[in-house]
Formats: C-alpha cells, structure tokens, sequence
C-alpha cells in the first residue's frame, strides 16, 4: 500500500527493520503472481526472515506503508506495514498467515494507492476497524487492531494475499477511471 507522506527509519537504539534487506523488484499490475492465492508459510525459519527484511527494505524503498509477499513475487502469506493510523500513532510489525477476523465500523471512503501500480490512487471504500491475527517471525500468535488509515492498510495487505487489489473495491467510474490509468501508466505492460 502506498501514502504519500512516507514512513522514516524506525526508533533508534535497535536494528531499523529493513537495514540489512536487499530492495527486491516490485511485481505490477499484469503479473500473475498478483492474481493468485498465496500459500499458508509452514517454516518459520531464517528464510522467512531474510524474505521479511527484504520485503522491509522494499516497503521503505518505494515509500510504502505496506508490502504483501506476492509483490515482490514470493507467493506466501506474509506482510509487513510500517503505517500511521488517523492519530498518527504509528505501527510496525510483519504478520505471518494472517486472518482478517474483524472488518467492520462504519465504511469510510479514502484515497488508496498500491506500490504495484504505480501512480494509481482512487476513493476506495473500506472498513473503518479490522483486526488480524496471526503469527509473528517465531511463530508466536500476534493480534493486530487498527483504525482508520491503518485498518485501511491492514485490509488492503490481507486482499493481497487472496490474489486481490484495491481496484477490484471500486464500482463504476471510479474503477474505470483507475483502471485506464493503470494501463496508460509508462509501466503497464504492452504500453
């Protein structure tokens, strides 16, 4: 997920999520890895670990507040955030096998954007509350509560993984506005 006034480094004195991660290519809107179902995560091992911090690095390098597996082609159900709510308290973590267990409140339209489509942003509807739970890195069980523009993201990153986009919220002109800006973007496939 995208914003445009961009999350810093993390607190100081510990290890900036990322810092050591290797920014890997953003898939974009085309590619199939976008549109598939990613996979349950099984091995809670050092490989889990190098995807998450180079998703971290990725997320950070693009000016993201959010980064699902599959958007850097790794179709597992993983995703990291670093993204304030409408408080502007911020929130940071990565959730493994997440569930979207509550998506409810009233339902608030705001400006959506996604780092696989680059420069598109529409007045997507979401929920004004979610929760998600799921495992962190050790395989603990976490439970992640957000609100506002971080409920937006929480939801926006759990789509992702069932092979989902922002866009396929929107009805009407606003989704045929999104998405013939998608494909006269200089990054669209075919031109």
């Amino acid at each position: 997920m995208h914003h445009s006034s961009g999350a810093g480094p993390g607190p100081s004195g510990r290890a900036i999520p990322g810092s050591s991660g290797a920014v890997r290519p953003m898939r974009l809107l085309g590619d199939p890895v976008l549109r598939s179902a990613a996979a349950e995560v099984t091995d809670f091992d050092a490989e889990l670990a190098r995807l998450v911090e180079d998703m971290y690095a990725t997320m950070y390098a693009a000016d993201g507040v959010g980064l699902a597996a599959p958007q850097i082609g790794v179709p597992a159900r993983v995703f990291v955030y670093d993204c304030p709510d409408d408080e502007d308290r911020r929130h940071l973590g990565a959730v493994v096998n997440p569930r979207l267990t509550e998506a409810n409140g009233v339902v608030v339209p705001g400006t959506e954007g996604c780092l696989s489509l680059p420069g598109v942003t529409a007045t997507t509807p979401r929920f004004d509350h979610a929760v998600v739970e799921g495992y962190d890195l050790g395989g603990a069980p976490v439970r992640v509560e957000g609100t506002g523009f971080f409920a937006r993201c929480l939801q926006h990153e759990c789509d992702h993984l069932g092979g989902g986009l922002f866009t396929d919220r929107l009805t009407g002109l606003r989704r045929r506005r999104a998405l013939r800006a998608a494909r006269r973007a200089p990054w669209a496939r075919g031109g």
